[in-house]
């Protein structure tokens, strides 16, 4: 593995960390009403968040403690572990999701140095390395766009979107992309360039062929917009282009 690989690795593992740790101290200030507010994620409440994400890292430290999910892809089988979950008091999911975060960030930090492929399923095939930058992600984005307000219950200020945190989930979108939108592209006629401005900036090209459209946004609001939690205008993306190309990159998508 390169070396740059294996930083990017280590780098995702400590953004997951500080996000853990304030998601930690986010939970044990919940009163019982916040723990049952409907969050930013549909029909899920801010219990159910936190328990996906303990379910997310028990993939990763003890898969066999959850439910057979065989024959589910892979939205259908994170809902029907929620769903299986709801039993739970808070106390319990608070106390499930130290446990399980703590064991699964050993386990990703040991993935650093790894270049095997491993199966997403229908999310694609990706170098091993690239596991803490999902897990980052998934953080990131639960926290800041589904517990905090504007669509979450919680008031801001959310955990800081700064570069520790916010560059492993970029790199999660970046990956993901070409992967979980391969049909969509296929439409392309030409090539999509997304451009990131400020903390954890960069330039993704989507597509082959003359350029024939350009988005250009922060970090932060492309999260939320190809997560589709905030549209172009209301998260002040700037486009430019043939509206058949703009159209498709309206509708990308990653989880």
């Amino acid at each position: 593995m390169a070396t740059g690989e294996a930083q990017l690795a280590t780098h995702a593992v400590d953004g997951l960390r500080a996000d853990r740790a304030a998601l930690l101290d986010i939970a044990a200030g919940l009163s019982p009403a916040q723990w049952q507010s409907p969050s930013g994620c549909p029909g899920w409440s801010v219990q159910d968040v936190l328990s996906h994400l303990g379910a997310l890292c028990w993939l990763v430290a003890d898969p066999s403690v959850l439910p057979d999910t065989a024959g589910l892809d892979t939205e259908q089988a994170q809902e029907a572990i929620v769903v299986a979950r709801r039993g739970r008091a808070a106390p319990q999911v608070l106390a499930d999701y130290e446990s399980a975060s703590a064991r699964a960030l050993d386990l990703l930090a040991g993935l650093a140095g790894q270049d095997r492929e491993l199966d997403f399923g229908d999310f694609g095939r990706y170098p091993a390395c690239v596991l803490p930058s999902a897990f980052a992600f998934d953080h990131y984005t639960h926290i800041r766009a589904d517990l905090f307000a504007p669509r979450g219950p919680l008031a801001p200020p959310p955990p800081p979107s700064d570069e520790l945190r916010l560059v492993p989930a970029l790199d999660w979108v970046e990956a993901a992309l070409p992967q979980q939108n391969g049909a969509l592209l296929a439409g392309l006629a030409g090539s999509i360039t997304i451009s990131v401005d400020g903390a954890g900036g960069r330039s993704i090209r989507l597509g082959q062929g003359r350029p024939a459209a350009q988005i250009s946004s922060d970090g932060p609001a492309l999260i939320r917009w190809v997560t589709r939690r905030g549209s172009w205008a209301d998260l002040g993306v700037r486009v430019t282009g043939g509206e058949a190309q703009l159209s498709i990159a309206r509708s990308l998508h990653v989880c």
